[in-house]
């Protein structure tokens, strides 16, 4: 049954429950915010965080990796930047992948920007090549491998069909059959109301077999601000069905601070899970698309979160 945010958010608020906030220090970078940043990630040995980059005007983006000092974030000079916006990463039969969006002069509508999803594959983070591109004006394009070998692909269509956005799911046999024309084959999941929309941000391969999806939910007020939400959701690759879905997090449970625009003051970007053994994990965001922090919740894929279905640790990402 699709619910609205509203609804959503009448659940989320009776358990609402955030344990630390804090916002994350970078350094090496002066001009520019840094937000719609990743979960860190372990490279040749050192923890790395990717982060979208780009002067307060501006939606011109470089994604830069940065490198954990202690409490703070360093840009990595060694590491090639890449002109992409919403970097995500993920590992499949032992590379990794990272992508973002790339923006583009829309190709019908003068002054506007079209957008695409590219991915990048090796060894590092030192060595990545180009390999594949989504279909224009597709983001939230996310994979993960599944423990028959097969990989899942989440998508986000917009538009005919699609609506406002909303998510999509099919598999491949190998990264090489990713393709636009693939792509637009996913079964869609048909889980937001036609005013609302979503998409997937990261995947987690449960011990179950099953999929823990973190994501996001929008909407627009009145007034036209956008209001995001950090959303999960469980999803059986064998039986193709989503569970419930639940909001995990809101702009309030951060600290305060800047804002991109008016309108995108109430705004989080979910951009990974740092999964805990005691059964919490810290969740990693954007704010507003200004700046970056982590809250640490309840892990919404442990066997005892409410409302998200049954699942269990994670198995790999």
């Amino acid at each position: 049954m699709r619910q609205s945010i509203s609804e959503l958010l009448s659940e989320y608020n009776q358990g609402r429950e955030i344990l630390s906030s804090e916002k994350l220090i970078f350094q090496g970078v002066t001009g520019r915010d840094i937000y719609n940043i990743t979960a860190p990630l372990t490279d040749r040995g050192e923890q790395y965080i990717l982060g979208r980059v780009e002067p307060r005007d501006s939606e011109h983006s470089q994604v830069i990796a940065f490198r954990q000092r202690g409490s703070e974030w360093v840009a990595a000079p060694d590491i090639p930047a890449l002109t992409l916006q919403d970097p995500f990463w993920c590992r499949i039969r032992g590379e990794l992948i990272v992508g973002g969006v790339e923006i583009f002069p829309h190709p019908t509508e003068p002054g506007h920007l079209g957008w695409r999803t590219k991915f990048y594959r090796g060894k590092d983070l030192k060595n990545l090549e180009h390999f594949a591109t989504g279909p224009d004006g597709m983001k939230d394009i996310r994979l993960a491998e599944l423990p028959s070998g097969s990989i899942a692909v989440f998508t986000r269509p917009q538009g005919n069909p699609g609506g406002r956005g909303t998510i999509g799911y099919l598999e491949i046999n190998s990264l090489e059959e990713l393709s636009p024309a693939t792509i637009n084959k996913a079964t869609l999941l048909q889980q937001f109301i036609p005013e609302e929309w979503g998409g997937a941000n990261e995947v987690h391969v449960l011990t179950d077999g099953s999929l823990g999806v973190l994501g996001h939910i929008a909407c627009f007020d009145q007034a036209g601000a956008r209001h995001y939400y950090a959303m999960a959701f469980t999803f059986d690759p064998l039986t193709k069905k989503a569970g419930p879905m639940g909001i995990i997090a809101s702009r309030s449970d951060f600290p305060s601070g800047e804002s991109k625009r008016p309108d995108l003051q109430d705004v989080i970007f979910s951009g990974g899970l740092l999964r805990l053994e005691d059964g919490t994990a810290w969740l990693y965001a954007g704010l507003s698309d200004a700046e970056a922090a982590r809250v640490l919740i309840a892990d919404p894929f442990s066997v005892k979160s409410r409302g998200l279905g049954s699942s269990g640790e994670e198995a790999g990402q």
